[in-house]
């Protein structure tokens, strides 16, 4: 465990949170979530958090594993079709995760889900992270709509809210 990321993660606050997603970003990601499950019946939450502290960061837990974690915690795993998918932000590590459910995770791959990573943290290099949200959102969308088609009207079975920790 690095000294420079314990004081990242010390040193991160929640007002950098609501400062870069306040209540109009979380707002239209939440419209922008909702919009693309009307195009499929897959399930997509969006998690963002500050910084890891306490027992997660003193045990050095990297950004994938929280993802784990909150995968777990929130049973986006719990769906018909097992195709919910997780977008982590861990703001203070400046890292995106996408976790799958097994459903859709064997359609796109993990090459797959790193390109969109990529995509949104490149939006991040560059100032723009509500749009870098939104694309992921959209870029997940169409490999559900691809595998896992609107068929009927079909109950929301997760919130679309986006998460703050």
């Amino acid at each position: 465990m690095g000294i420079k990321r314990i004081g990242k993660h010390l040193l991160e606050h929640r007002w950098r949170v609501r400062r870069i997603f306040p209540p109009k970003v979380l707002a239209n990601i939440e419209q922008a979530i909702k919009a693309s499950e009307a195009t499929h019946s897959g399930q997509i939450r969006f998690v963002v958090e500050g910084a890891l502290d306490g027992a997660p960061l003193f045990r050095n837990q990297t950004a994938r594993a929280r993802a784990l974690d909150i995968f777990s915690r929130l049973r986006i795993w719990d769906t018909a079709h097992n195709n919910g998918v997780l977008i982590y932000l861990l703001l203070a590590d400046r890292d995106f995760e996408i976790v799958a459910d097994r459903g859709i995770d064997t359609k796109v791959g993990a090459a797959g889900w790193e390109k969109i990573c990529a995509d949104m943290e490149a939006d991040f290099r560059a100032g723009n992270f509500e749009r870098g949200v939104i694309k992921g959102i959209e870029a997940v969308s169409r490999h559900l709509a691809a595998h896992f088609p609107k068929h009927g009207a079909g109950g929301n079975e997760l919130p679309d809210a986006p998460v703050v920790i």
